[in-house]
C-alpha cells in the first residue's frame, strides 16, 4: 500500500510540475531558443567549411545544451520555495529523495527532452552523417538527465540566496565538465571511425551513479537551506 501510495505520489509531483511549465511556456520556450540560437550562430560565423564545421558539430552542440540547461536551473525548487509547497513536502511521510527524483525527472522533460530532440534537426547545418546524428541523440539522452541532476543539487544550495542564478552556474558547471567530454567524445569517435562504446558507457556509469547520489545529496541541501 506505501509503495501504491509513493508511486502515486510521484506521479502527481510530475504531473503538478508539468502542469506548471505548460503555463510558464515562455520559460520552456526560452531554453530551447536560446539553444537553437547558439548551435545556429557558429556556422554563420565560422563559414561554409564543411569539415571544420563536421569537427566542430559534438563540441558546440554539447556546449549550447549545457548553457541552455543552466538557464532553468533556478526554477526548480523556487517557486516551490516561495509559496510553501516545499515545507509541505518535507512534511509528507514518502522520502523526501523521491519526491526531489519526481521533480529533477519533470524538469528535464521540459528543459531536457526539447534539447535531445532538436539537437539532430541542429546537426544537419553541420553536415553531420546519419550515424554521428544517432549517437548524438543517445549520448544526449544519456548527459541531459546528469545535467539535470547535478544541477538540481546546484539548486537546492542557493535556494533563497541572492544572486543565486549566478552561484548554480558556479557550482554547476565544473561537475558537468566529465559529461561534455563525454558526451561530445562519443560523437567526435564514431566521426573519426573509432569505437563509440567506451564513451556511452561512462556516460552510463555517471548517470547511474547521478540516480542513485544527486537525490539524496538535493534533499540534504533542500533542509539546509530551509533551516
Amino acid at each position: 500500500m506505501n509503495k501504491l501510495s509513493l508511486l502515486g505520489l510521484l506521479s502527481l509531483v510530475i504531473r503538478r510540475d508539468l502542469v506548471l511549465a505548460m503555463r510558464r511556456r515562455a520559460d520552456v520556450l526560452t531554453t530551447l531558443i536560446f539553444f537553437v540560437i547558439v548551435v545556429s550562430l557558429f556556422p554563420l560565423g565560422v563559414g561554409p567549411e564543411m569539415d571544420m564545421l563536421r569537427k566542430m558539430a559534438p563540441g558546440v552542440v554539447w556546449v549550447a545544451a549545457l548553457l541552455a540547461s543552466m538557464l532553468s536551473l533556478g526554477r526548480m525548487f523556487s517557486a516551490d520555495y516561495l509559496d510553501g509547497t516545499l515545507e509541505q513536502m518535507m512534511l509528507v511521510p514518502q522520502s523526501l529523495s523521491a519526491l526531489v527524483l519526481a521533480k529533477i525527472l519533470a524538469h528535464w522533460m521540459v528543459s531536457g527532452l526539447p534539447l535531445v530532440i532538436m539537437a539532430p534537426v541542429l546537426g544537419l547545418q553541420f553536415d553531420m552523417p546519419a550515424q554521428a546524428l544517432w549517437v548524438l541523440i543517445a549520448a544526449l539522452l544519456l548527459g541531459t538527465p546528469i545535467l539535470s541532476m547535478i544541477g538540481a543539487v546546484g539548486a537546492a544550495l542557493t535556494l533563497g540566496l541572492r544572486g543565486g542564478g549566478a552561484l548554480v552556474s558556479l557550482l554547476v558547471l565544473p561537475l558537468c565538465i566529465p559529461v561534455l567530454v563525454f558526451g561530445a567524445g562519443a560523437v567526435e569517435a564514431i566521426v573519426s571511425g573509432t569505437s563509440v562504446g567506451s564513451h556511452l558507457s561512462l556516460l552510463g556509469a555517471l548517470l547511474v551513479m547521478a540516480l542513485v547520489f544527486t537525490p539524496w545529496v538535493t534533499a540534504l541541501a533542500l533542509r539546509i537551506s530551509m533551516e
